[in-house]
């Protein structure tokens, strides 16, 4: 989904499923084998959750500008597989005005795992 579309309406408690994560890159490495630009990101979201592997169209990301960043992932989406890259968690992002993702970052230091609410 992206744009303009919006979905219909769901109860409070469908959007507490969704259990939203903060979390600290702590390592960005290449990722020439995804078909549009993306780095593979580790994260550390603190201790009950640990640390988790995403893949992130955030190619125009230099990676010293990533590392030590907090980001926003959903946690409990089950794993995908992303050519041969196992994505454990999704980061959250928006377009751009030229389409690039932008990472959802908290606008303060919080804990590694805090959950959005």
């Amino acid at each position: 989904m992206g744009g303009t579309e919006r979905p219909g309406e769901i109860a409070f408690e469908d959007f507490l499923k969704v259990d939203i994560r903060t979390g600290t890159i702590v390592e960005v490495e290449d990722f020439p084998e995804a078909r549009k630009p993306a780095w593979k990101l580790t994260i550390d979201f603190g201790e009950g959750i640990g640390v988790k592997r995403s893949s992130a169209q955030i190619a125009h990301y230099a990676k010293e500008e990533l590392i030590g960043r907090q980001v926003l992932a959903v946690v409990n989406f089950p794993p995908r597989q992303i050519g041969r890259f196992m994505s454990q968690v999704l980061t959250l992002g928006m377009p751009g005005a030229n389409g690039e993702v932008i990472l959802i970052c908290p606008e303060r230091g919080v804990p590694n795992g805090g959950r959005l609410y």
